[in-house]
Protein backbone atom coordinates (compact mmCIF):
# COMPACT_ATOMS: atom_id res chain seq x y z
CA UNK A 1 0.00 0.00 0.00
CA UNK A 2 1.51 3.33 -1.03
CA UNK A 3 -0.49 5.71 1.37
CA UNK A 4 0.70 3.47 4.71
CA UNK A 5 4.37 3.80 3.17
CA UNK A 6 4.28 7.79 2.51
CA UNK A 7 2.90 8.22 5.99
CA UNK A 8 5.35 6.17 7.60
CA UNK A 9 8.27 8.15 4.91
CA UNK A 10 6.87 11.49 6.83
CA UNK A 11 6.42 10.28 10.23
CA UNK A 12 10.45 8.98 10.10
CA UNK A 13 10.79 12.80 8.99
CA UNK A 14 9.18 14.03 11.22
CA UNK A 15 11.00 12.46 13.49
CA UNK A 16 14.48 13.39 12.21
CA UNK A 17 13.70 16.58 12.13
CA UNK A 18 12.37 16.36 16.18
CA UNK A 19 15.88 14.99 17.31
CA UNK A 20 17.02 17.81 15.14
CA UNK A 21 15.86 19.91 17.25
CA UNK A 22 16.82 18.52 20.18
CA UNK A 23 19.93 18.04 19.70
CA UNK A 24 20.11 22.24 18.72
CA UNK A 25 18.43 22.61 21.77
CA UNK A 26 21.08 21.38 23.57
CA UNK A 27 23.98 22.67 21.67
CA UNK A 28 22.63 26.07 22.52
CA UNK A 29 22.07 25.17 26.04
CA UNK A 30 25.65 24.50 26.62
CA UNK A 31 26.74 27.16 24.76
CA UNK A 32 24.70 29.45 27.02
CA UNK A 33 26.56 27.47 29.99
CA UNK A 34 29.91 27.92 28.94
CA UNK A 35 29.24 31.63 28.03
CA UNK A 36 28.25 31.94 31.91
CA UNK A 37 31.37 30.23 33.50
CA UNK A 38 33.24 32.30 31.41
CA UNK A 39 31.47 35.58 32.60
CA UNK A 40 31.25 34.59 36.47
CA UNK A 41 35.68 33.92 35.91
CA UNK A 42 35.51 36.99 34.69
CA UNK A 43 34.09 38.70 37.43
CA UNK A 44 36.28 37.20 39.91
CA UNK A 45 39.52 37.92 38.03
CA UNK A 46 38.91 41.58 36.83
CA UNK A 47 37.95 44.40 38.73
CA UNK A 48 34.60 46.36 37.49
CA UNK A 49 36.32 48.99 35.78
CA UNK A 50 38.45 46.34 33.67
CA UNK A 51 35.25 44.59 32.84
CA UNK A 52 34.30 47.64 31.85
CA UNK A 53 36.83 48.28 29.26
CA UNK A 54 36.82 44.68 28.19
CA UNK A 55 32.91 45.23 27.53
CA UNK A 56 34.07 48.54 25.58
CA UNK A 57 36.55 46.09 23.74
CA UNK A 58 34.09 43.62 22.84
CA UNK A 59 31.97 46.39 20.94
CA UNK A 60 34.82 47.51 18.68
CA UNK A 61 36.80 43.87 18.41
CA UNK A 62 34.99 40.74 19.37
CA UNK A 63 37.20 38.43 17.95
CA UNK A 64 39.47 40.38 20.25
CA UNK A 65 38.36 40.44 23.30
CA UNK A 66 37.30 36.26 22.86
CA UNK A 67 40.43 35.84 22.54
CA UNK A 68 41.92 37.98 25.45
CA UNK A 69 39.47 36.15 27.34
CA UNK A 70 40.67 33.13 26.64
CA UNK A 71 44.00 34.27 27.50
CA UNK A 72 43.03 35.49 31.13
CA UNK A 73 41.25 32.36 31.73
CA UNK A 74 44.18 30.16 30.83
CA UNK A 75 46.18 32.36 33.40
CA UNK A 76 43.33 32.04 35.77
CA UNK A 77 43.50 28.44 35.82
CA UNK A 78 47.03 28.09 35.70
CA UNK A 79 47.22 29.94 38.67
CA UNK A 80 49.17 32.84 37.46
CA UNK A 81 46.40 35.19 38.64
CA UNK A 82 46.37 36.08 42.18
CA UNK A 83 44.51 39.03 42.63
CA UNK A 84 42.12 40.61 41.00
CA UNK A 85 43.43 42.79 37.88
CA UNK A 86 42.99 46.71 37.91
CA UNK A 87 41.95 49.00 35.10
CA UNK A 88 45.56 49.90 35.25
CA UNK A 89 47.03 46.55 35.06
CA UNK A 90 44.77 46.08 32.45
CA UNK A 91 45.72 48.39 30.55
CA UNK A 92 49.30 47.45 30.78
CA UNK A 93 48.35 44.51 29.41
CA UNK A 94 46.70 45.83 26.49
CA UNK A 95 49.46 47.26 25.52
CA UNK A 96 52.22 44.50 25.95
CA UNK A 97 49.51 42.21 23.44
CA UNK A 98 47.90 45.13 21.25
CA UNK A 99 49.78 44.80 18.21
CA UNK A 100 51.75 47.76 17.42
CA UNK A 101 50.82 50.64 14.92
CA UNK A 102 52.38 51.67 12.26
CA UNK A 103 52.95 55.32 11.14
CA UNK A 104 52.01 55.73 7.50
CA UNK A 105 53.21 59.27 5.82
CA UNK A 106 52.79 60.65 2.73
CA UNK A 107 55.36 62.30 0.69
CA UNK A 108 55.40 64.12 -2.67
CA UNK A 109 57.49 64.27 -4.99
Amino acid sequence: MAGDEELEEIRRRKYEQLLQAQAGAAAEEEKKQLEEAKRNVMRQILSSEARERLNAIRMAKPEFAEQLENQLIALAQSGRIKSTITDAQFKAILRQIMPKKRDISIRRI
